[in-house]
């Protein structure tokens, strides 16, 4: 790290709010890193956390200097990066956000693969919805950001990378299991529904919106339910779980990466991005017999 280290504790502490998670993170004591927070509030002159009635916040001072000392490390990465690449490598800290599907099921092969090809750079993953993982790219938190759409937004870049398809999966037992049901079946079976902000439930939404069901007809409850093929790949196989086809609904999305509005990245960051777009074409070719047409 080329930054200071004082900001580096005060960044750990701010992002946990407490002293002990950030000594772990720093692999410090907690009075080394209490000493170093003291150090730096006195260097500046004010309280940089309210240690009151046994909680720690951020004071109005340190919700300033958080902005800062995250850019701080943005540019600090972005410096031990540049200095690789013009000695012909890679280097620094590359952070990355994934939403649940993908971060469970394809960013481990994404990373071990890439980290292979790139053994100095630290790369760090974060996992949320698809609106979770969006909010930490716009705070500056993470470089880039993998989701699950579709998703519409003017302060990012978007930029798919790989189909997915959704599938109505059920117990095996189940009277539809490999079978072709009508929409208007689903009205009558318990459905269980991805939380709000997931990217999956915002797919499954505008397919049945486009199909004339309404969200609110359905019994949203523990039942059968969407999954990404990619998250219930293993159940069908073993046959746990069946399929069962919804006749009439499209539920083909796109995985895809996010990044700050503006030129292509370049760096650690233009570098995963290059390798995610080969990756994909490996893991899961785009066949355009598949587009605009409904799950098999």
């Amino acid at each position: 790290m080329i930054e200071n280290f004082r900001i580096r504790v005060f960044r750990a502490v701010a992002q946990h709010l407490n002293f002990s998670r950030a000594a772990e993170e720093l692999l410090l004591t907690q009075p080394a890193v209490t000493q170093q927070i003291k150090a730096l509030e006195d260097e500046l002159g004010i309280p940089l956390f309210d240690r009151g009635g046994g909680r720690i916040a951020l004071t109005p001072g340190g919700a300033t200097l958080l902005p800062f000392a995250q850019k701080m490390k943005l540019l600090g990465d972005e410096a031990i990066a540049a200095v690789a690449e013009a000695q012909g490598h890679r280097a620094g800290e590359l952070c990355i956000g994934a939403s649940q599907t993908i971060a469970q099921y394809l960013l481990p092969t994404l990373i071990a693969a890439f980290t292979k090809l790139n053994p100095k750079v630290q790369l760090i993953a974060r996992s949320g919805n698809t609106d979770e993982v969006l909010e930490l790219l716009v705070a500056g938190e993470i470089q880039l950001a993998l989701i699950e759409g579709p998703e519409q937004r003017r302060d990012v870049h978007i930029e798919p990378f790989m189909e997915d398809h959704l599938v109505l999966v059920v117990p095996a037992a189940h009277g539809w299991a490999d079978s072709e049901i009508n929409l208007s079946e689903l009205e009558e079976e318990p459905l269980l529904m991805r939380e709000f902000g997931s990217g999956s439930r915002r797919v499954v939404e505008q397919a049945l919106a486009t199909a004339g069901l309404r969200l609110k007809d359905l019994r949203i409850r523990l039942g059968v339910a969407f999954a990404s093929r990619w998250a219930v790949r293993n159940q069908l196989a073993l046959g746990t779980l069946k399929v069962a086809r919804v006749r009439g609904l499209k539920l083909s999305r796109r995985f895809a990466m996010a990044y700050p509005a503006g030129p292509k990245p370049t760096g650690n960051v233009g570098a995963f991005r290059k390798h995610l777009l080969n990756k994909a074409s490996e893991i899961a070719p785009r066949r355009a017999a598949h587009r605009g047409h409904a799950t098999p």
